[in-house]
């Protein structure tokens, strides 16, 4: 019997997870070495100072939190990738990855801000915000371009 069109199924689920890994894992190292070089203002030193947040906890979670919003970027793109409007693979990465912001800034940044005792919640708020911007949106830039690249290489 030959196989359907396409080739084996099975192949393709492998190819198609390699794609998200390598995409997930790129993305979360863009998220990462953002937030490494954050990490080295004097305003993040502040910020950690004044959350009580020690510095290389706060490099491997960067690590664990860009791999795992990676992933979900990854995943939707792939999955979803023609029903996201436009035709340019970064400008649709970066739209998922502000998806994502919102979505974290709501369940994370919110609750941790003002349910934590500190002087001045909303400055402290205001700065994880801008934090995130920054690293979210490397993360969805990394993602977007490789995709584009490997997609340009697929129909070559």
């Amino acid at each position: 019997m030959k196989p359907a069109a396409g080739g084996d199924p099975m192949r393709r689920t492998g190819r198609r997870r390699g794609q998200i890994s390598k995409l997930a894992a790129a993305g979360g190292l863009g998220f990462w070495v953002a937030n490494f070089a954050i990490s080295l203002t004097p305003i993040a030193a502040e910020y950690r100072a004044a959350l009580s947040i020690p510095y290389f906890p706060m490099l491997a979670e960067g690590l664990v939190g860009g791999l795992a919003i990676g992933y979900a970027v990854a995943y939707l793109l792939l999955t979803f990738n023609e029903r996201i409007p436009g035709k340019n693979t970064v400008l649709k990465s970066v739209a998922l990855s502000t998806v994502i912001l919102i979505g974290v800034t709501v369940l994370v940044e919110v609750p941790a801000k003002f349910l934590t005792p500190t002087n001045d919640a909303m400055r402290y708020f205001l700065i994880g915000t801008a934090f995130n911007i920054v690293r979210i949106l490397a993360l969805g830039v990394v993602i977007g371009v490789l995709h584009g690249r490997s997609n340009s290489r697929a129909r070559a």
